[in-house]
């Protein structure tokens, strides 16, 4: 069950990164022959699909070589100035595997994945947009309201800052032109609200129950372990991320989501509106959670106004027919709106705007 987990993982790195499927790939094949990879991941072998057991393993591996413990491997790591050689990948991993199975073993066992990938500022700036528009309509407002975001899901925080991101569109750039982190959000389409208002962000909170300490060499490196080696783009983003967040630190609460989003939901604003947000994050929470903060979610709306609106707001998988499509869904209430604003890549862009309703 584990290697066939393994190989899911590497089909689902194809064309996107190389290096990562073949690593996956062929961990899969020494999974299946009891190799060294079978005794990196003893303890793991009933892992459900949800817990990507093959990205945790990526990632522990990619951490050796960004520690300068896999020297030998670091050569095919981009990240680090290498250049991949893929036939020749395994036979250089299995020094390292060998020599670090361990300390890979703990980290396998110890870690979740968390991607936080500050790509996901994209479609979560454009949504918000969609969102305070929306609701100001509803409510019979010119102006849109100011948006206080809780994020369900945090990880290290790097999307609590959508506002302070700039998002260069042909020769415009929303949000923050002078921010650390100028993305390229690759649009096609764009968000049905007037672009030319400025979000207003008044308040932000995340929870994890595992959150990541950006202030920390041990968080930037869990982090960056976590991106592929290969995706460059996706590395130096990365990196400017954790740049801007140093200047913008936003605290993350260790907690389960129901509880946490519970107490952010007892106090409500007046003439905000308040966004809950998480992105590819459900995969990993247990039904029970799902359910409790489904209940938590509903009593809210069932309270909210036309001058303390609520929304949800959500980029997440959703199964295709041989494949994951990545949808960004928002819930308005008391207004009533369900739309689905458009589907992208799980990195957040490239992204298409295309809104229908949500079903």
């Amino acid at each position: 069950m584990l290697a066939e987990l393994f190989a899911a993982a590497a089909h689902g790195c194809r064309d996107r990164s190389p290096l990562t499927q073949r690593l996956l790939t062929d961990a899969a094949d020494d999974l299946r022959q009891g190799g060294v990879t079978a005794r990196i991941m003893a303890g793991s072998e009933r892992d459900r699909e949800g817990t990507v057991p093959g990205l945790r393993f990526a990632g522990a591996v990619h951490r050796l070589v960004l520690e300068g413990r896999a020297p030998g491997l670091a050569k095919h790591y981009p990240s680090v100035g290498g250049q991949p050689h893929l036939p020749t990948l395994w036979e250089d991993a299995l020094p390292a595997l060998n020599a670090h199975a361990d300390v890979l073993r703990q980290r396998v066992l110890a870690t979740v994945v968390q991607t936080n990938e500050p790509g996901r500022s994209a479609p979560l700036y454009g949504g918000l947009m969609v969102a305070a528009q929306e609701a100001a309509k509803a409510a019979g407002r010119h102006v849109p309201f100011c948006v206080r975001l809780l994020e369900v899901g945090a990880s290290g925080g790097l999307n609590l800052r959508p506002h302070h991101v700039g998002y260069q569109l042909e020769d415009t750039v929303l949000g923050d032109p002078d921010s650390l982190l100028v993305l390229d959000p690759e649009w096609t389409g764009r968000p049905s609200a007037d672009l030319s208002h400025r979000l207003r962000v008044v308040g932000r909170a995340g929870c994890d129950l595992n959150p990541v300490d950006l202030s920390t060499e041990d968080g930037r490196l869990h982090l960056s372990s976590f991106v592929w080696p290969d995706q460059l783009e996706r590395w130096n983003r990365l990196r400017d991320a954790l740049d801007l967040a140093a200047t913008d630190p936003v605290r993350v609460d260790r907690s389960a989501g129901p509880e946490w989003l519970a107490k952010q939901l007892a106090r409500v604003e007046r003439d905000v509106l308040t966004v809950v947000w998480h992105s590819v994050v459900w995969q990993y929470v247990s039904p029970a959670d799902r359910a409790m903060g489904r209940a938590v979610l509903a009593d809210a709306a069932a309270k909210a106004t036309p001058t303390t609106p609520l929304a949800l707001l959500v980029f997440e998988p959703r199964r295709t027919d041989d494949d994951y499509r990545f949808e960004l869904l928002l819930k308005l209430w008391p207004a009533g709106i369900s739309l689905n604003l458009g589907h992208g890549a799980g990195h957040g862009t490239p992204f298409t705007w295309n809104v229908t309703p949500w079903e």
